[in-house]
């Protein structure tokens, strides 16, 4: 059950302030229609995380395991870093939508979550932990728990989230987790 903890938590907090939870925010102001939005967020966060945890857990296959603990330190440092920047929804990123809310939303998310620091950290948690099932699920719940709230209440939440704490709070996550797999916690 670590591995569906760690990944709900970690993507949960990450995705706080993140430019998908704003995507997220713009769909549903344009929208407004949540359900389907929600949805989409879904159905694009388990086939984005689960291309993303099938590759980290091919990296497991192509190098040792202490080239492995090292690249995983490296990659939560990296995150953690990455956590501390604030992201932003640049206008020409989000194309006026042409379809509905679902598959506008699934497009829009998974083209979007490509690269996202979301994404980096499912590979470096399916690099880390197993099984697969609960790394996608776990990184899926936290795009939930992050997302779903800012669909169903618009933007009145998000314009109360503490994205700066947020950012504070994945950082020193992630900096956690880099530490704890360096000082020999990662599992076998």
């Amino acid at each position: 059950m670590d591995a569906l903890l760690v990944s709900t938590v970690a993507v949960a907090i990450a995705e706080i302030g993140d430019k998908t939870q704003l995507l997220a925010l713009v769909l549903a102001a344009r929208y407004r229609k949540p359900w389907p939005i929600i949805a989409g967020i879904l159905a694009a966060t388990v086939l984005n995380h689960a291309l993303a945890a099938w590759f980290g857990s091919l990296v497991t296959g192509w190098v040792s395991p202490d080239v492995l603990r090292w690249g995983v330190v490296l990659s939560f440092a990296a995150v953690a870093a990455w956590a501390l920047v604030p992201d932003k929804l640049d206008a020409d990123e989000v194309k006026p939508p042409r379809f509905g809310p679902f598959i506008a939303t699934l497009i829009a998310f998974f083209i979007v979550e490509i690269g996202d620091k979301t994404q980096v950290a499912t590979v470096v948690l399916a690099a880390q932990y197993s099984p697969l099932w609960q790394v996608i699920t776990g990184t899926t719940l936290g795009m939930a728990i992050a997302n779903v709230p800012v669909v169903l209440l618009g933007s009145r939440f998000a314009a109360k989230l503490p994205l700066k704490a947020a950012r504070y709070a994945a950082a020193a996550l992630f900096a956690g987790l880099a530490v704890w797999v360096a000082v020999g916690g990662m599992p076998g």
